[in-house]
């Protein structure tokens, strides 16, 4: 599967809209950082048919290290992002499973 990048979703949203790039840039950058100030103050990000950002948080726990698995390493509490996607996300996405196999033989 190829990988998406900020810059390609700005070009592909400049040529679809006629905005330049710089516009369509400070949008997405702007609402990036919306998103990310949210999540840090705890709120959940809902945006209808697409998905839900929220902060959740991981118990501590103790882990081993691979090199040394007699050893206890703790590993402490933290907040975390998790995203539950939308129902039209969902049901797009569940249509590309051929197509994911179809990359994996090639």
């Amino acid at each position: 599967m190829a990988t998406v990048t900020k810059r390609e979703l700005v070009v592909k949203i400049s040529n679809e809209t006629g905005l330049t790039q710089q516009q369509v840039f400070d949008v997405i950058q702007k609402s990036l950082d919306s998103i990310t100030d949210s999540l840090s103050n705890g709120d959940t990000v809902v945006m209808r048919n697409f998905g839900a950002f929220q902060v959740k948080e991981t118990k501590a726990k103790i882990g081993r290290n691979p090199k040394d698995p007699s050893k206890d390493v703790p590993i402490p509490a933290r907040a975390v992002v998790k995203f539950k996607p939308g129902k039209e996300m969902k049901e797009k996405v569940s249509t590309t499973l051929a197509l994911i196999r179809e990359r994996e033989e090639k």
